[in-house]
């Protein structure tokens, strides 16, 4: 992994946007990105040019106004807000002489800070490596040179083509060793599906509250503080919820704005667990001012994992700020689509449980299922699951056993276990299965 140097963290902020000056919220979100990657904000310059300049993104009166902030607050460091290209980021540390970032390379900065798993670690190099391979010439011209010498003269591979091919071939040890990690992610989650255990997924803008409403349910000691980004590595721990019924629940990285596509293909595997839910609770940060624009950001990064299809119910956190009550508000069909809570107080916690424990319930089959004397194997795992609610004996030695699952489970189960939907038969039930109830 690409070590930043311990020092050089005097940085000026250069607030810049492809369609003008950024908006406050914009601003005040690069400062908190900044500041947890350990910067020292000295100053702040704000660029409203409506096109970008080809050469160095902001125009060259900006430039000059910065290098003079440079000299007079002694800083070693430019973050720009603005995604740069390769050539812009080489041509700024030109004219200012010092080291520049873009926003993407910051988020890399704050991930290669946090990351603590091996997963984490392995993703994290492999983000920070597909992006450094578009800049190895940053500004190093003798990387293009060939080498020289006695013997060495002539025809070779340039610096710059060795470094790529060194580059390359990290990359291709690290998308091996993650597809090692990803099969057994895949296993367990296979592992889960046999079982007929549903997992739920939390995603959110990052600092919504994830880790603590994640600790607060399963009594967990994931990290948690007041910054971007705290916590990267996704843990999983399983939840009983009211009803008896067993879910895994998963906390996934914190989404932010315009967050680098090295890093979604990176973390794609993380992501995964998003992707495989059964139900995603999209945590949302209710005194955020620019909530509406955090959920639609996060639900872009939803659609890129193509995770978008799978059920969602928002949950509102922080409602301590806003003096508000705790609620659920249900859909149309009678389940849960929103609720209002405070992770850090827990109040509306049980309100949520339950929804959730309806919300799964959602869509779930009440069968009656045929099995014969010689399908005891498969009575013993109904049972085991929990989705028989009363059986019968029959006159040949089977069982007439009445189920209420998840559709989605049962029509898996009927598969795995070589069974036929002609071995279901539907409602009316009998009065006693509905008084049982």
């Amino acid at each position: 992994m690409f070590e930043r140097p311990q020092s050089g963290e005097r940085a000026i902020l250069l607030h810049a946007s492809p369609t003008g000056a950024p908006d406050q919220a914009e601003r005040e979100e690069f400062v908190e990105l900044a500041s947890s990657a350990g910067a020292v904000i000295v100053d702040e310059i704000i660029s409203a040019r409506k096109r970008p300049e080809p050469r160095y993104f902001v125009g060259k009166g900006k430039l000059d106004e910065v290098l003079a902030s440079k000299r007079q607050h002694d800083a070693d460091l430019v973050i720009c807000s603005a995604a740069l290209s390769p050539s812009q980021e080489r041509n700024i540390e030109k004219h200012l002489k010092c080291r520049v970032l873009d926003r993407a390379g910051l988020i890399l900065d704050i991930f290669a800070q946090r990351a603590r798993s091996f997963e984490g670690k392995l993703q994290v190099e492999l983000a920070q490596l597909r992006h450094l391979s578009t800049r190895l010439v940053r500004g190093w011209t003798h990387l293009e040179r060939q080498k020289g010498g006695i013997g060495l003269r002539g025809p070779g591979e340039t610096q710059l083509e060795s470094d790529r091919r060194l580059i390359g071939g990290r990359i291709r040890v690290l998308n091996a060793r993650l597809e090692q990690v990803d099969a057994r992610r895949t296993m367990n989650r296979q592992n889960r599906v046999r079982a007929e255990v549903p997992t739920v997924a939390l995603v959110g803008y990052t600092n919504a509250g994830k880790s603590t409403l994640f600790n607060a349910l399963t009594d967990a000691s994931v990290y948690v503080q007041d910054q971007l980004f705290a916590t990267l590595d996704p843990t999983v721990r399983r939840l009983e919820l009211p009803n008896g019924r067993e879910v895994v629940l998963a906390d996934t990285v914190g989404f932010v704005r315009d967050l680098p596509h090295e890093l979604i293909a990176a973390f794609r595997s993380t992501l995964q667990e998003a992707r495989e839910a059964d139900l995603i609770l999209h945590l949302i940060d209710a005194s955020d001012p620019n909530r509406w624009q955090r959920v639609r950001q996060v639900n872009s990064v939803l659609q890129e994992l193509e995770a978008d299809k799978v059920p969602q119910m928002r949950v509102y956190n922080k409602i301590d700020r806003l003096d508000r009550a705790p609620r659920v508000t249900n859909n149309r069909a009678g389940v849960g689509r929103a609720a209002w809570i405070s992770a850090i107080t827990g109040e509306g916690i049980p309100l949520l449980l339950d929804a959730v424990g309806e919300r799964l319930r959602r869509e779930t089959m009440h069968r009656f299922i045929r099995l014969d004397a010689a399908q005891g194997r498969q009575r013993a795992k109904l049972f085991d699951i929990g989705a028989v609610l009363s059986e019968e004996p029959c006159e040949n030695g089977g069982w007439n056993i009445e189920l209420k699952m998840a559709e989605k489970d049962l029509r898996r189960f009927l598969k795995r276990e070589n069974l036929t939907e002609d071995q279901l038969e539907p409602l009316p039930l009998p009065a006693t299965a509905i008084n049982s109830q």
